[in-house]
């Protein structure tokens, strides 16, 4: 007994060695290059060019008869003036559905970059604005206006580094396309046409670069230097219908079990059993990178992932946010329909959830998993609509590293890390012919700057703006 104590203290003690030994060696990779050198550009026309394009009522809706047609058109026919250069030097390309191409061709032809943005924004509730949201009012440093961030400042940052350089003379190594879709927000098919386009062509991009992640402050554990975040991959998404059905009646004689009480205690069993908790590889480089600058005490939790997992699992469960986000399939529930009056037992009621699913799961494997949490055949599913989790892009590559290296010498001293992204963009569609995509909205973000994106008071500031041209100048450069 006295000799197994002894070997149980031993190896309780190699064990906390081990985790201590491996938090130690958790330090700091080398971080990308950070170019010193200046970038010229005319400021002042790219901030009235990103006005111009606020100005146009470019609102996509799921119901296109409420689209106006001539907004997007006025748009389209504005930009030859607003870039004149980019007109005069590339080849352009209009597809269905609002599809824009522009080919700027290279010195070489075999590894083209795609550079995509989209111009059309979501609708607006003009009441709850403090300004304007159609006029890019300037004040105080700061643009206002619906897609300010999502996404016309990179649409503007793309032609405007590109015009620029192209009144310079420079001519890129490989060929590069500007992409642009006009119906992003509503799982348009203006990209698509695009992908197929490459595909029949037999065009491979060297990479492409789509909006996604941003520099962004306190987003991470233990971290509180700004992080550049370029999304590798993105998670699926999917809307589900939950529906329960009686025989209705009078209010005032209720049996057990309604329609709203059945679908109440399906979503308690959703809310209390999450999807299972994955580490998948974004995740994992995402630990990898950022968790080396971290405290001690996460230092220790994401060098030691195979011990401290369910710890990571609680914190998320409890905590909720964009960790748990990263970490699992998510749930939102989002709309529910009852009865038409108060006093009538809905016949039939209705509850909708949006669901993003990890690159662990699938539409099919989410749906199994439902059902089996729900345990109630009453409650009948069905499938809304949906697409499964992208491609995960490469790392260990010259495109990631030129993205890389273009994201730390624009706004010095941020941390550059791989991560999932949890929203979805048109960027997915290039996963059947490229396995290095990668989402960067070139911006550094408040949270209160992020929050406006899709809600009120959406606005920019100007030097968010221009620091957004000058990454694609030092990014275009590169190609």
């Amino acid at each position: 007994m006295y000799y197994a104590l002894i070997a149980l203290g031993i190896l309780l003690v190699a064990f906390i060695a081990t985790v201590i030994i491996r938090t130690l060696a958790f330090k700091p990779k080398d971080t990308p290059e950070v170019s010193q050198e200046e970038v010229d550009f005319d400021r002042d026309r790219a901030i009235n060019n990103l006005a111009e394009l606020i100005k146009f009522k470019t609102v996509s809706y799921s119901d296109h008869s409420l689209e106006d047609d001539e907004e997007f058109a006025k748009l389209i026919a504005a930009l030859p003036s607003l870039y004149p250069r980019v007109f005069d030097v590339c080849t352009f390309f209009m597809f269905p559905d609002r599809g824009l191409l522009f080919k700027w061709e290279g010195k070489k032809h075999d590894s083209p970059a795609v550079m995509m943005a989209h111009y059309d924004v979501v609708p607006v509730n003009e009441e709850a604005w403090s300004k304007p949201a159609f006029e890019a009012i300037i004040e105080d440093g700061v643009m206002w206006g619906r897609g300010t961030l999502d996404t016309k400042v990179t649409f503007n940052a793309i032609l405007s580094a590109a015009n620029s350089l192209m009144e310079k003379g420079f001519v890129p190594e490989n060929d590069i396309y500007f992409a642009f879709s006009g119906g992003e927000e509503v799982n348009g098919l203006g990209a698509v046409h695009i992908v197929d386009y490459f595909e029949k062509n037999k065009i491979v991009p060297g990479f492409v670069l789509d909006e996604g992640g941003a520099v962004v402050e306190n987003v991470f554990p233990g971290v509180s230097v700004p992080c550049g975040l370029i999304g590798i991959a993105e998670k699926g998404m999917m809307n589900v219908e939950y529906k329960v059905k009686s025989q209705g009646g009078h209010a005032s004689a209720p049996k057990p079990g309604t329609p709203l009480v059945a679908l109440a205690d399906a979503i308690k069993n959703i809310e209390s059993h999450p999807f299972k908790f994955h580490i998948t590889p974004p995740s994992a480089k995402l630990f990898d990178t950022l968790g080396r600058h971290s405290t001690f005490l996460y230092r220790m939790i994401f060098a030691n992932t195979w011990l401290f997992s369910p710890v990571l699992d609680l914190i998320c469960k409890k905590s909720g946010g964009e960790l748990n986000a990263l970490l699992r399939t998510t749930v939102a529930f989002t709309k529910a329909q009852g009865s038409s009056a108060e006093n009538v037992i809905p016949p039939e009621a209705t509850v909708v959830s949006n669901i993003r699913l990890n690159p662990r799961d699938n539409i099919d494997s989410a749906l199994a998993y439902l059902k089996k949490v729900i345990a109630n055949d009453r409650v009948e599913l069905k499938l809304l609509g949906g697409m499964d989790p992208s491609r995960i892009s490469r790392t260990d590559c010259p495109e990631w590293t030129k993205i890389a290296n273009a994201v730390s010498s624009t706004w010095d001293g941020c941390l550059v890390s791989p991560y999932l992204m949890v929203q979805c963009s048109d960027s997915r569609h290039y996963g059947r012919i490229s396995d290095k995509v990668y989402r960067f909205s070139a911006m550094d973000l408040t949270s209160e700057e992020r929050a406006t994106i899709h809600g009120n008071d959406e606005r920019i500031r100007l030097e968010t703006a221009l620091r957004a041209v000058e990454f694609y100048v030092r990014l275009m450069g590169e190609c």
